[in-house]
């Protein structure tokens, strides 16, 4: 046995231990091609080795569900025939190391995993982390992300609607670039990516490959070194007009019937496309490769296989419809090619230029894919993280410290970036993004009802409590979504954590996947689908742990929603849910004293469910106008973001006297479960007879008005000083 295969086997990632399964599986040493497909489909970012084990905790079923995880996208019944069709992915490490091209290739992947199932692509989310503001590739970084993001979005016709974005010192040397898409279509004209008919024909269909993305996916599989910049061949480069023909001509053939099943061709390109859709299907394939269109001359069988050009796709259509594919093809200017055709063999089997260079038992590759049980602990120094650290002051510091708050980049408007987006394009956006807790689109040809989106996660407080912090983020997205009066009906995510092979960082991804699943049963939100990003470490260093969900609700009337902002003078605004609040891993206590520290308080699910059930009805009565959940930052923050998100830039008068006893931890301290809400005055009695029925704590704080935010008796701030405060762009912007 030669060791030439080996080691290239180890230098593509393969184990010492999973070469030796190779070899007894196979029965022989594998070719050269062969090695790529099992470096591709063996690697952490496509067989989920070391996650697979956990996910399986995730409920994922449900009324509702149609299409669960494992296919390219989750799908739910929206009602009335309606289907929402939503997933969720990273593009972490191409994003850093090339930003424009590795942001704007992750929402052409993400797309195409939507419209592969048979939706129309209408909006867009991204949930985005930067390093330090001041460190000297977050300005290139920012705009880079950013840059790559609009470019695609806005040239293809698909809105971003919103998003997140956030600045950490984790992230200084693995930023995170999640992308989050969503569509509809009809419930029941859903495409699979599966290939289960013998005799069916193989059709290679959208723009020729080349050398670009190859061994991409098994970049996202390793930690980096100082040399991530010589990685950059890794990335892909994306092409947003190739990529809107491709997606009419995809939408034309299954409304024509043409199509009985599609994969896109992402991570680990050919390869994982022609594998994975004989491997639902229950069967084999032989393709010849010299027919794949290629832009590069003199490429070998593997870089072929391992290519990861953008803008591809793989179908399977009847036997004599091949031709009328191809010409729709032609018509929209599209590569289509017939490489291969369907078998009952169950072993795929593919040849280059004439000779066999792959051929392989397709069970093999996808269900004896490595499965690891890793080691896991708790960090040796969490005791200590959750000790809180002493506070200098007495509470006569609150205007500075407010004011310190206010110079925080969570305060400030993310407009710069939105800017950037096309967020009126489809012309379905109800909302405005940076108008609401979450983004509010029209279900088309279904008027008036919509779906509401939203992405959230929280790096601190899922560092100081990995199950706390993965069940809180779930219970404040669907809290969100009730702030515009949805209600929450399915989720996907994005897990990333550092590298699995460090034992604290395996507990921190199973305490947070516990966290999850225990919140998505608690609300009733099935996990149909995601991503999880491992190995966001370099030199060593592994960013705290940033499980990140994107939750879609529904409502029954988008003309009945509510805004952030304080809209009518003297409305009266109520703070529904407890005054009590904790500085434990606070934004107030990073300001403070630059620390993350303390035990996160994890919501109740009775009081949270009656909350966010208090909201959907209120909003759908016309009773509560506007709603703004209380979160990062506490309760004078989320006061000021209604005041600066107001159209008319109204203040408050706030009578905050039973705050008296300590005023630092009860404005500035964090709880779940809070929300703030301005209703008129003749609907207030109306308002807390509801709230008071359900159990929800109830307290009238003041009303709207004035110049100022006048919080008596501890400070006023003059309406203009927020709002100057707000509209400094972004670090990097």
């Amino acid at each position: 046995m030669s060791a030439s295969k080996r080691e290239l086997a180890l230098a593509q990632g393969i184990s010492e231990k999973e070469w030796d399964d190779i070899i007894e599986g196979v029965g022989r040493e594998p070719s050269e091609a062969e090695v790529a497909v099992f470096a591709a489909m063996w690697n952490e970012h496509v067989s989920y080795k070391s996650s697979r084990l956990h996910l399986g905790k995730f409920p994922t079923e449900g009324p509702g569900v149609i299409v669960g995880p494992g296919e390219n996208a989750g799908v739910i019944d929206v009602g009335n025939g309606w289907a929402a069709c939503f997933k969720m992915e990273s593009h972490n490490h191409p994003s850093y190391i090339e930003p424009f091209q590795g942001a704007a290739t992750g929402v052409g992947g993400i797309l195409r995993d939507i419209f592969t199932m048979g939706a129309r692509p209408i909006a867009g989310l991204n949930s985005l982390r930067f390093g330090a503001p001041d460190h000297p590739r977050t300005k290139y970084l920012v705009n880079g992300v950013v840059s790559g993001i609009a470019y695609y979005g806005n040239c293809i016709g698909v809105p971003t609607v919103g998003g997140e974005l956030h600045y950490d010192p984790t992230y200084d040397g693995n930023i995170l670039v999640n992308v989050f898409t969503i569509g509809v279509q009809k419930a029941d004209q859903i495409f699979y990516g599966s290939a289960s008919v013998p005799g069916s024909v193989v059709i290679y269909i959208g723009s020729a490959t080349g050398r670009d993305g190859i061994h991409g996916a098994s970049m996202a599989s390793h930690a980096f070194e100082q040399d991530a910049d010589q990685k950059r061949p890794t990335v892909q480069v994306g092409d947003s007009f190739a990529e809107k023909v491709l997606l009419e001509a995809c939408l034309e053939l299954m409304d024509r019937g043409l199509i009985l099943g599609i994969q896109d061709m992402g991570a680990a390109g050919l390869t994982c496309s022609t594998f994975e859709m004989a491997a639902r299907g229950g069967t084999g394939m032989k393709v010849n490769l010299s027919k794949v269109p290629m832009r590069a001359a003199g490429m070998t069988a593997a870089e072929v296989l391992l290519s990861e050009s953008q803008e591809r796709m793989l179908l399977v259509t009847s036997p004599g419809s091949e031709r009328a594919v191809l010409q729709l093809l032609e018509h929209w200017d599209l590569w289509g090619a017939i490489v291969g055709e369907v078998t009952d063999t169950g072993r795929m089997q593919m040849t280059f230029n004439g000779e066999e260079v792959v051929d392989l038992d397709v069970r093999f590759l996808t269900d004896s894919a490595p499965l690891y049980d890793r080691p896991s602990a708790p960090p040796g120094d969490l005791d200590e993280r959750r000790t809180l650290p002493a506070i200098s002051g007495d509470g006569k510091e609150l205007w500075e410290d407010f004011l310190s708050l206010l110079d925080d980049p969570e305060f400030r408007s993310k407009r710069p970036i939105f800017q950037q987006y096309d967020h009126m394009v489809q012309v379905g956006t109800v909302v405005r993004p940076g108008e609401a807790d979450a983004a509010v689109l029209r279900i088309p040809e279904d008027p008036p009802r919509g779906l509401a989106i939203v992405s959230d996660g929280n790096g601190p407080m899922t560092w100081l409590d990995p199950r706390i912090g993965g069940y809180n983020i779930v219970a404040e997205s669907v809290l969100n979504l009730a702030c515009v009066g949805a209600k929450a009906v399915g989720l996907t995510d994005c897990l990333n954590f550092g590298n699995p092979e460090r034992p604290e960082v395996m507990w921190e991804f199973i305490e947070a996947v516990e966290g999850i699943a225990e919140a998505c049963r608690a609300f009733d939100t099935p996990v149909t689908g995601g991503n999880v990003s491992f190995y966001n470490e370099t030199d060593g260093a592994s960013i705290r742990p940033t499980p990140v969900v994107g939750v879609v609700g529904v409502l029954d009337d988008v003309n009945r929603t509510a805004r952030t902002g304080f809209v009518n003078e003297d409305d009266e605004v109520v703070l529904l849910g407890p005054t009590d609040a904790w500085l434990d891993g606070s934004l107030y206590l990073r300001c403070k004293t630059g620390e993350i520290r303390g035990q996160p308080v994890k919501a109740e699910i009775n009081l949270h469910a009656a909350l966010c059930g208090l909201l959907v009805k209120s909003i759908a009565e016309g009773l509560v106008i506007s709603a703004h959940d209380v979160s990062e930052g506490g309760l004078l923050f989320a006061i000021a973001e209604c005041i600066v998100s107001s159209p008319s830039l109204h203040g408050a008068r706030l009578n905050l006297s039973w705050a008296a006893g300590d005023p630092s931890r009860l404005l500035f301290g964090e709880a779940p479960s809070r929300a703030i809400v301005t209703v008129n005055p003749q609907g207030l009695k109306r308002l807390e007879g509801m709230a008071r029925a359900l159990d929800v704590p109830f307290l009238r704080l003041g009303s709207v008005g004035g110049t100022d935010l006048r919080a008596d008796p501890f400070l006023t701030v003059p309406v203009e000083s927020l709002v100057a405060r707000h509209n400094t762009p972004p670090p990097g912007m």
